[in-house]
């Protein structure tokens, strides 16, 4: 099993230090030394005041925040966790991600979704309605531009003649993409691509992120199995994030979490997130050797 860390000012109550340089440093670092496989980033650019005090997160800039971690690691992976794809022109992401790959030595990874916050929609201008539309249309475009070959482009949405980026990402075709979501057309586009990102969580949670529930492990078992099925053979990254992903934060024995690991490995699951404490930068450090020491082999 692999762990990603997802950076922790998505805990209500963060430590300002964990959004300085030094803070952010620290943290980077500590992820990398103990053996974390990758560090990701949420994307909340323009959420309403509404969403934040019904228990919604801050978040950084996505990109801004990769790149500064590039520079103060060396192996650790970069993750977008997720980009919701619809509130960006796709040339522009497309650009910003290259850029990313290129200065980490093709340590991005992205995972990308369709989005749910209908107020943040519509700040940036984009239409919810047509979010999916938008998402197939935006992939296709940064597949097309990460392919390092002049690009022509004509869709509903975008277009381009000719056009080419460079430089290009490090990694060929561009970084991995996985998929979230739990629908079954996020199932659908995770077999097209390079993975698939799904969250756990009872069908009441999920009304909230606009996404079918999974409740139970078997459930996913059998979701993964289909998402496998569909890719014919294709290699795939399974990252599922469930309630033990704040397995930091709230009590849970070590042996009832080394069984939730061990079922979800069973379940073809390759990584799992977790959320560090994030009320100090100590703590959230302290936390992340901790757990290492007892769950990273």
């Amino acid at each position: 099993m692999k762990f990603t860390v997802d950076y922790p000012i998505v805990n209500a109550g963060y430590d300002p230090a964990l959004v300085t340089a030094a803070g952010l440093t620290r943290v980077a670092r500590a992820v990398e030394e103990h053996g974390y496989d990758a560090l990701s980033f949420s994307e909340h650019p323009a959420p309403s005041a509404k969403w934040l005090a019904a228990g919604g997160h801050e978040s950084l800039d996505q990109t801004s925040a990769l790149a500064f971690c590039a520079a103060v690691t060396s192996r650790v992976r970069l993750m977008t966790y997720l980009l919701v794809l619809p509130y960006h022109n796709p040339f522009l992401a497309a650009k910003a991600l290259s850029t990313v790959d290129l200065l980490s030595g093709g340590r991005l990874t992205v995972v990308a979704g369709t989005g749910y916050l209908r107020s943040e929609f519509l700040a940036l201008g984009v239409d919810i309605e047509q979010r999916n539309e938008i998402f197939d249309e935006s992939l296709e475009v940064l597949r097309g531009v990460w392919a390092g070959e002049p690009f022509t482009h004509q869709g509903r949405h975008f277009s381009a003649r000719g056009l080419v980026s460079l430089p290009g990402p490090v990694q060929p075709g561009g970084p991995p993409v996985l998929i979230g979501g739990n629908s079954a057309l996020a199932r659908k586009r995770a077999a097209a691509n390079q993975g698939w990102s799904p969250l756990l969580v009872s069908p009441e949670v999920a009304k909230t992120s606009r996404t079918p529930g999974i409740a139970t492990i078997a459930e996913l078992a059998a979701r993964i199995k289909e998402v496998r099925a569909a890719a014919s053979g294709s290699p795939l990254i399974i990252q599922a994030h469930t309630p033990q992903t704040s397995v930091m934060t709230r009590p849970v024995s070590p042996e009832e979490h080394r069984d939730h690991l061990g079922q979800l490995a069973a379940a073809g699951v390759d990584s799992f997130v977790l959320r560090p404490p994030g009320d100090s930068v100590d703590h959230t450090v302290e936390a992340l050797a901790q757990y290492a020491q007892s769950f990273i082999s």
